[in-house]
């Protein structure tokens, strides 16, 4: 909604804008404007300047659970100055293209109220409110157009990346070293944004020292801090989705789901299950995990979790094999930290129809082969694992056929029913039984002689697919491995060998014809190399269980999280990026925040600690 705040200091009657931000008919003095320190407490961003016998210092501060905004200055030395700031206006859903933004008309239709400003461009988004706080100043009704302004990532990812940005007018207020001064901009109601930033900040600070309570003041080095801070990021309100909210009415529970990553990404359901352990479990925020497990089995379908929620929309996306084995995975983890037999009980209908329904077949062509009890997936023009990479109507890695970590999900969802089922009363038998059936063939079916690792695909549209990725990992390092033990050492050395990298691992091997080292440019390019080499965070996760089952030294494997002390000051401070290069120096692409990267190395972070586990706020 806000892509843009133009701030301006005038002092003595020089302005200066803070932001370095020109307009065409005024001119930047010449004057020394100097960014002096610059520091993140925790998660809000600090900036102080030196100005003309002047220190300012600016944050910013989003409340969490809210749709706001808060960027506060304050005036720490010097005499008084006059504060200008201009927010440019857009409005266009997270993933929509630039040119598809409802365009502010000329003459923009907003009410003046509480001394601030209310605008609504467009029927399906929310008003948006600005205002000064506390109240001070004036809103100035100045319409003012900024037009080609320039995205430099979106530019470097060959996407659209210049908009024409408005302005309703300007807030202007005097600055003094006894009253800081807060621009809000929120969609939250005009009674909520009358508190005083000050109680807003304080009750942040102490949220933030609630998430860090479980921590050992000595113990843990920074890596598990900031990890646990960011974590805290990705856990939200499933906003767009109304009947949500009623359902929490009734069942007094508070429903709750996880961004895949900033940006871009809504909430995935692979992504979700794959991270709940690590955002949730790790950092004792258990009914916030159960929340995430009821708001996911509201929308089972078919036997398939949801793969998806688009942006804005209420109807799920299913087109994926993995994201419903995964839950199996979450559900586990859960009941094995809480031992929360209520909600097993109360989920125990929804696993046990999602495994009779891809017994017997399912959407996507998912569904067990009687002949051997393994899982297939495919359909056309689909990707249904999590190498899901698809540039119109080209599937770059479709894996249709029987991928090998499917196959490790549908054993370790089969092994786990088989002990619920004896929890709940039901008969295990026939779990039991698959389960055998399918480890039986695994094995026999899986092992490539040649290099002593696992195919990554079998009975392919191709055949066999020999490719080395990293999903044969989960073989190995879920709860229930399905490779039989003999061979773990085999399938973690070649990994190590061929894959690790510092920041994760390579999806694909370099000696592989179809390797790409850099993940760059225009979509169809990034697409073409997402999962052709580029290196993915959340794996090293997999890799590390995997290794500790066949190396058990938790102080090297501490050292494999290393590369990971360097790029928390780099893009987005204090989190992980998505995806690196998979060629050194391995720079960092994709979201800036990922869930599944924070969660996954959060989570081996602390099984490498010497830290007992999060205590149960259960």
């Amino acid at each position: 909604m806000i892509p843009r705040l133009d701030e301006e200091a005038v002092i003595e009657g020089t302005s200066f804008f803070l932001s370095g931000v020109e307009f065409e008919d005024r001119v930047q003095s010449d004057l020394p404007q100097l960014l002096i320190e610059f520091v993140r407490n925790w998660q809000t961003p600090v900036w102080r300047l030196a100005l003309m016998g002047r220190r300012i210092e600016k944050r910013i501060l989003m409340p969490y659970g809210q749709n706001s905004v808060y960027v506060e200055y304050r005036l720490l030395e010097g005499e008084s100055l006059q504060l200008k700031l201009r927010p440019f206006v857009t409005f266009r859903m997270l993933g929509a293209r630039l040119s598809e933004a409802q365009s502010p008309p000329l003459l923009f239709s907003f009410s003046i109220l509480d001394g601030g400003c209310e605008m609504q461009l467009c029927d399906n988004a929310p008003p948006l409110k600005m205002c000064l706080r506390p109240q001070a100043g004036e809103f100035i009704a100045e319409h003012c157009a900024s037009l080609g302004v320039c995205y430099r990532v979106d530019r470097e990812r060959g996407s659209e990346y210049r908009e024409d940005l408005a302005s309703p007018g300007y807030f202007t207020a005097e600055l003094t070293c006894d009253r800081p001064i807060a621009f809000v901009a929120s969609t939250q109601s005009w009674d909520l944004l009358a508190r005083d930033t000050q109680d807003i900040v304080e009750a942040e600070a102490r949220r933030v020292k609630g998430l860090l309570a479980h921590l050992d003041t000595e113990g843990p080095d920074d890596l598990e801090r900031w990890l646990t801070l960011a974590a805290d990021q990705f856990i939200v309100l499933p906003g767009s989705r109304v009947e949500e909210h009623t359902v929490v009415d009734e069942t007094a529970d508070q429903a709750r789901t996880v961004i895949a990553g900033y940006h871009w990404f809504t909430d995935w359901g692979r992504d979700t299950m794959i991270s709940l352990e690590g955002l949730t479990l790790c950092t004792g925020r258990y009914h916030e995990a159960r929340s995430i497990l009821r708001t996911f089995a509201r929308y089972v379908e078919g036997g398939l979790l949801p793969n998806l929620f688009p942006e804005g929309q209420r109807k799920a996306l299913y087109h994926t094999a993995d994201a419903t084995l995964w839950y199996f995975h979450a559900l586990n983890r859960y009941y094995k930290v809480t031992n929360d037999l209520e909600t097993l009980c109360d989920l125990y209908p929804v696993v046990r129809s999602i495994l009779e329904h891809h017994v017997k077949g399912t959407h996507f062509g998912i569904g067990v082969d009687e002949e051997d009890g393994l899982l297939r997936a495919g359909a056309e023009g689909y990707q249904l694992t999590w190498m899901d990479a698809k540039v119109d109507d080209w599937v770059v890695t479709p894996r249709r056929g029987k991928p090998v970590e499917i196959q490790a999900l549908w054993y370790n969802a089969l092994c786990c029913m088989t002990h619920w089922a004896a929890l709940v009363g039901d008969s295990p038998d026939q779990w039991a039984a698959l389960s055998s059936q399918a480890a039986q063939s695994f094995n026999r079916r899986f092992w490539y002689h040649e290099g002593n690792y696992l195919l990554d695909v079998i009975d392919g549209e191709k055949g066999n697919d020999s490719s080395l990725r990293p999903n044969q990992l989960l073989a190995v390092s879920l709860e229930n491995p399905i490779l039989n033990r003999n061979r773990w050492q085999a399938v973690v050395d070649v990994v190590a060998k061929k894959l690790l990298t510092p920041v994760g691992l390579r999806s694909l091997d370099r000696d592989h014809p179809d390797y790409k080292p850099r993940y760059f440019g225009d979509l169809r390019a990034r697409d073409a190399a997402y999962h052709q080499g580029t290196v993915w965070v959340w794996v090293i996760g997999p890799f590390i269980d995997a290794w500790l089952k066949v190396y058990p030294d938790i102080k090297v494997a501490r050292t494999m999280l290393d590369g990971f002390h360097a790029h928390l000051l780099e893009e987005g401070i204090g989190t992980l990026s998505e995806v690196f290069d998979g060629d050194p120096p391995y720079l960092p692409r994709g979201c800036i925040a990922q869930a599944w990267s924070v969660a996954e190395v959060l989570r081996v972070c602390r099984a490498t600690s010497a830290l007992p586990s999060a205590p149960s706020h259960f």
